[in-house]
């Protein structure tokens, strides 16, 4: 199944979410355009199951040869799932990053924020930023 990148929601930090199923699970990711941003990437921290997270709490990071960029929460919930293969497969990020590339699942808690943009306003975002 590949992932409709014009149905996710998009935080301007670059995450993405997916919540297509109907259990109140929000996929998260980062965007292909802060993957190729980024460049080279040689490291990522990932949260632990359980974690709680509110909407802007960074919940991990990923490091690149020129630099290291927090990951931040677009939803609240709960981690309930993390890609613990991820970390060693960054690679897989950089040809999948929709996928492969998912980094956590959270328990929603509560509605997507009125923050997260659709499709459209992402890339108007990402165009404008050069």
């Amino acid at each position: 199944m590949s992932r409709d990148t014009t149905k996710l929601r998009y935080a301007e930090t670059h995450e993405w979410v997916d919540v297509t199923q109907d259990d109140g699970i929000a996929t998260i990711g980062i965007s292909k355009f802060a993957i190729e941003a980024l460049n080279d990437l040689v490291y990522m921290d990932l949260p632990e199951v359980g974690r709680t997270l509110k909407v802007g709490d960074e919940f991990g990071e990923v490091e690149s040869v020129k630099a290291v960029s927090p990951l931040y929460s677009p939803v609240s919930g709960e981690v309930v799932e993390v890609h613990s293969d991820l970390p060693d497969n960054l690679e897989g990020l950089n040809d999948d990053p929709y996928d492969f590339g998912w980094i956590v699942k959270v328990k929603l808690d509560g509605d997507l924020p009125d923050t997260l943009m659709d499709y459209a306003a992402y890339e108007k975002q990402c165009s404008e930023a050069g």
